[in-house]
């Protein structure tokens, strides 16, 4: 039926373009907006309208905010000591589930991956080590960067990469340990398992 009315192809095809949505999901998300009262639709036209508006990246940390910094930046009482890097905004919200990690955030927008053509350079890794040498000016010398990054190939060349740069600038260097699986992404981590493996970090050798 859909193929018959342009106004749904359209809006079919470009809800396809989501991650993770199909033709037949798409198709299933269309008809339900066709049940949309007006005043729904305007709503998530609205809502649609103002996350690309509204939304920025944080100037410190890269995660998204509607202001310069955002919540977790600005929240009292976090350890500046600590600062944990993870791939996407969205793997923020996986850590703080935890309970565990009451420290900052770096968010790198994705991983080192040479077959994709993304190097250090497109990801958000010279911020992360202009951000370290301001604390260290600044006179906080007992930095600790964990490393809470996906557990697959591109994770771990990232986290190799880090952890050899950042052990030249005399900076501590941990990884969170066993719960994430080989292969794994911590979108489908449960609570319990992410909060055990940021417990058990495992320190990288300075020497590297």
């Amino acid at each position: 039926m859909s193929l018959k009315v342009p106004s749904l192809q359209r809006l079919i095809a470009e809800l396809s373009k989501l991650p993770g949505v199909g033709s037949k999901s798409a198709q299933r998300m269309a008809m339900s907006f066709l049940k949309f009262s007006t005043a729904d639709m305007e709503s998530l036209r609205q809502a649609l309208k103002d996350i690309k508006e509204k939304i920025k990246l944080c100037k410190e940390c890269y995660a998204y905010t509607e202001d310069d910094t955002c919540y977790f930046c600005s929240e009292p009482g976090r350890s500046i000591h600590y600062i944990c890097v993870v791939e996407n905004p969205s793997d923020i919200d996986r850590i703080e589930s935890s309970g565990v990690f009451k420290g900052r955030y770096h968010v790198l927008h994705g991983a080192i991956a040479p077959l994709d053509g993304v190097g250090p350079e497109n990801l958000k890794i010279n911020e992360l080590f202009h951000r370290i040498e301001d604390l260290k000016s600044g006179g906080i010398q007992d930095l600790e960067v964990i490393l809470a990054l996906d557990a697959d190939l591109e994770g771990d060349t990232t986290a190799l990469y880090l952890s050899r740069e950042l052990a030249r600038k005399n900076v501590q260097v941990s990884k969170i340990a066993q719960g994430v699986p080989m292969g794994g992404d911590l979108d489908f981590v449960d609570q319990r398992t992410l909060g055990r493996a940021l417990e058990n970090r495992i320190r990288y050798n300075r020497d590297l």
